[in-house]
């Protein structure tokens, strides 16, 4: 790994015809992560999809813009020098990593891509003592930054229309199906179904230890059962619920942290110390369920808190008489 930092350049170090073959590798990867985003947004957001096929297009006129200017000066043979290739210079993150954030996430990515761009043709004008090369690099720096002032008004087009509105309104849609459903049934069933067990243990045994891995294993239990569950039982392809393995996941760290919320505080030795703390993350718990439900599942607030509060209340007391009897 040292000795891959070790090779890089400084930018500073580079000649004007490595600093122009930097450019084009850069725009053809740009131009080619844009395309892959259109590509990703076309089915249910064709304005941004749009919007991203119009940006590629415009980083592949900026790549055969250099390389005219490249074969002019230095002839037909351009050097193999990429971002990974000079230390300091900016990265661009993984194109998967991206799509499975979300369309915002998308949008601020293009926009971070577009401000690096635009400093690096600043800088690399700056490093050019051919006037004409100058001339390109400085024009290209201020094609960048009309970028984003390019994407503004593309999706302002598509606000006037409704367009850019029910492409939001469907992300939100498919964030609270993919990941919000699916988490808050697990951090409920997790919350909620493991109360009885571990409270029922805390006041049979009277044992820290014992009530906290009888609370670790059944949390952790519930979260792979509902994981798996919520994986398998919808492709999410009819349904349009999103990725199997995004909701399983999301369903089955939920439900672990659920359970683990009032496991942990047994393993403080002192159990009325330990079983006072646990209630009071079970009070935070229930009523944090209730808001989620609320926030984001639509549901009435006195109906979420009848459901989740009130329920919960009576598992809780269910496991400390049945522990205690």
């Amino acid at each position: 790994m040292f000795s891959a930092f070790g090779s890089r350049r400084n930018f500073t170090d580079l000649s004007e015809a490595e600093i122009l073959a930097l450019a084009i590798s850069s725009e053809e990867d740009d131009a080619r992560i844009y395309a892959s985003y259109a590509e990703q947004l076309r089915h249910d957001y064709p304005a941004t999809a749009e919007m991203f096929d119009a940006m590629a297009a415009e980083e592949d006129g900026h790549r055969r813009l250099l390389i005219d200017t490249f074969q002019r000066r230095f002839g037909r043979v351009i050097p193999l020098i990429r971002r990974e290739h000079v230390a300091g210079y900016y990265s661009r993150r993984p194109v998967w990593l991206i799509q499975n954030l979300g369309l915002d996430r998308i949008r601020s990515e293009a926009a971070r891509m577009e401000d690096d761009a635009a400093n690096f043709y600043t800088r690399a004008a700056q490093a050019s003592s051919d006037p004409d090369t100058r001339k390109l690099l400085g024009d290209l720096a201020a094609a960048e930054r009309k970028h984003e002032h390019r994407a503004e008004e593309l999706n302002a087009d598509a606000a006037d229309t409704g367009t850019r509105k029910e492409e939001d309104e469907k992300a939100h849609r498919q964030f609270v199906l993919t990941w919000v459903q699916p988490g808050l049934a697990g951090l409920m069933d997790g919350s909620v179904s493991t109360l009885a067990p571990i409270f029922a243990t805390a006041f049979a045994t009277q044992n820290t230890w014992t009530t906290f891995v009888v609370g670790l294993a059944a949390s952790v239990g519930a979260g792979i059962s509902m994981g798996f569950t919520e994986a398998a039982h919808d492709d999410g392809v009819i349904s349009g619920r999103g990725s199997p393995l995004k909701r399983g996941l999301a369903s089955g760290v939920m439900t672990t942290l659920g359970g683990l919320g009032h496991a942990l505080p047994y393993l403080i030795p002192e159990f009325w110390t330990a079983t006072a703390i646990a209630g009071i993350v079970v009070f935070f718990e229930l009523w944090a369920i209730a808001f989620i439900q609320n926030r984001y599942m639509e549901t009435p607030f006195m109906r979420a808190v009848f459901q989740v509060v009130l329920g919960g209340s009576l598992v809780l007391a269910a496991g400390i008489l049945i522990g205690g009897s």
